[in-house]
């Protein structure tokens, strides 16, 4: 086939999405591998209303705007696949869109299931069973309904990623994954269940595993990936191991969504150091995942 088409959704015009949107689109790594495209503001004229580092409604609906169309032309087959810059919460919430980060959103637009945040890197692989929420609602999020869904997702997806029969390691909730009731009852009563079920559908699932241990024993190869209870407990292992390289991808959709492993740095917002490698890493795997759905 001809090279894939890559939608880049720039994210936040305040932040450094613009520009290291730019430096990916021109990367010959990128080139290499397929055609990008480009939506949401980033040129300068287009960037003018939007000051670096300053959180606005308009810079969250302008980011909005421009993951909508992407989403929109994914569909119609104008683009093999997205990969986005982040966005910022508090400016969606400002131009009151009523979503926490692009998963949600996403499933929204591509009217699919509830969609997975998984996060890719080549010595580990997370995906998240909860994501942002408050850590005090986790163990009441952890249910067995949500935990049998995560694992036949993960399961099901993997084999995209070159894991036909992915190893799948769920992390405890509780340290010691609980010590069979002394410290929480969740590792028990919700995960222990849902993991015995199943490996009875015959998946090679293990755990709850204590989430101390868990994915330095899958960064050595025990495991092909681990599903992890909340937001915190899966991304500080990944960007431990694999900051800038890691990508975030998101299972379930009808579409191929990829994304950085970091937020919009405000901090550099503008001065033109941003470090787009995360951005490459991101645009690379979703034009190989567009290359192997095309055959």
């Amino acid at each position: 086939m001809n090279k894939p088409r890559i939608g880049i959704t720039v994210g936040d015009p305040a932040g450094i999405g613009p520009e290291i949107s730019i430096k990916a689109a021109a990367d010959p790594k990128v080139l290499d591998l397929c055609e990008p495209v480009l939506y949401g503001p980033h040129d300068p004229k287009a960037l003018q209303p939007f000051t670096p580092g300053q959180v606005s409604a308009e810079a969250g609906r302008a980011a909005y705007d421009a993951i909508v169309m992407a989403v929109e032309h994914a569909r119609a087959g104008r683009i093999d696949a997205i990969a986005t810059a982040p966005i910022n919460k508090e400016a969606f919430a400002l131009a009151g869109i009523p979503f926490k980060g692009h998963t949600d959103l996403l499933a929204m637009l591509t009217k699919s299931g509830p969609a997975v945040m998984m996060f890719y890197a080549e010595q580990l692989r997370v995906v998240l069973a909860t994501v942002h929420v408050a850590l005090r609602d986790v163990p009441s999020l952890l249910t067995r309904e949500l935990a049998d869904f995560i694992i036949d997702i993960t399961a099901r997806e993997l084999p995209r990623f070159g894991h036909p029969r992915p190893r799948i390691a769920v992390a405890g909730l509780n340290p010691h994954a609980g010590e069979h009731g002394v410290i929480g009852s969740e590792d028990d009563a919700v995960l222990r269940p849902a993991v015995e079920a199943a490996r009875g559908r015959g998946l090679d699932v293990s755990g709850p595993l204590p989430a101390d241990t868990v994915f330095g024993r899958a960064a050595r190869g025990d495991f092909d990936v681990v599903i992890a209870c909340y937001h915190d407990q899966g991304l500080i292992p990944v960007k431990l191991l694999a900051f800038g390289r890691a990508v975030n991808v998101t299972l379930g959709l009808p579409i191929i969504r990829t994304s950085v492993d970091h937020g919009t740095a405000f901090d550099i917002a503008g001065r033109g150091v941003a470090d787009h490698s995360s951005l490459v890493e991101a645009i690379g795997l979703a034009a190989r995942l567009a290359t192997a759905r095309h055959g």
